[in-house]
């Protein structure tokens, strides 16, 4: 499995989505950050942690600065944390859900 691909995949998907259903973006952001996460998580479990730093990089030469070792950090543990959450609320924004993922 190619994951950077899938994670590129998932994010021209997202900008797609947001530019065509506005009122969905918070939800669409959320469906995709747990997505990535789930798929950095088993990334990082096939390559080692440092997949997270190469991802980075190329993520943001392709798609800007938005996709720092940071974020995808919190991507990957909003997949963890909301494994354990019984739903995942699109009235909370990403900068909401970034604020309480490592309170666990």
């Amino acid at each position: 499995m190619n994951y950077y691909n899938e994670i590129k995949n998932e994010l021209i998907n997202n900008e797609i989505n947001r530019k065509v259903k506005s009122y969905s973006i918070n939800k669409s952001d959320l469906n995709t950050y747990y997505n990535v996460g789930k798929l950095l998580l088993a990334a990082g479990n096939q390559y080692g942690e440092s997949i997270i730093k190469e991802y980075s990089i190329k993520l943001i030469e392709e798609f800007g600065s938005g996709y720092s070792q940071r974020n995808l950090r919190n991507m990957r543990q909003f997949y963890k944390v909301s494994q354990k959450w019984q739903t995942v609320s699109a009235k909370l924004s990403w900068s909401h859900y970034c604020e309480i993922l490592w309170f666990d």
